[in-house]
């Protein structure tokens, strides 16, 4: 499963920003797709996920300010982020749950990652 992750930048606190990540390979379905992201010395952490039934679980401190959606038949999650703050600078994650062609297991792969810079 390959993703690829694109829509991050630099942008002044207030501003949106919209992350796409589109997962292709031999995908026979997706179970969930999400976004993680990891500050500079910090962990990498939880940001938004949206499962195959279409529950979405999204972090406190983001919530009322990102969303999370898929488009089922492009493989593609998107993050909708707006009034970003600067503590939202970070590089950010896309991870897809999949059942594919080539494992009995479900595969978790991870995109290349893409920075979000928020200036004050």
């Amino acid at each position: 499963v390959q993703l690829q992750a694109s829509g991050g930048g630099l942008v002044q606190a207030g501003g949106s920003l919209r992350l796409s990540c589109a997962a292709s390979g031999s995908i026979i379905s997706i179970i969930a797709m999400g976004w993680y992201r990891q500050a500079a010395g910090k962990q990498r952490e939880l940001v938004a996920s949206i499962i195959s039934g279409g529950t979405v679980n999204i972090v406190d401190s983001v919530k009322g300010r990102f969303t999370i959606s898929r488009d089922n038949a492009k493989n593609t999650v998107y993050l909708q982020m707006n009034m970003l703050k600067p503590e939202d600078t970070a590089v950010y994650y896309c991870n897809v749950v999949s059942r594919t062609r080539t494992s009995s297991t479900p595969s978790s792969d991870w995109g290349q990652g893409t920075q979000v810079t928020v200036s004050s």
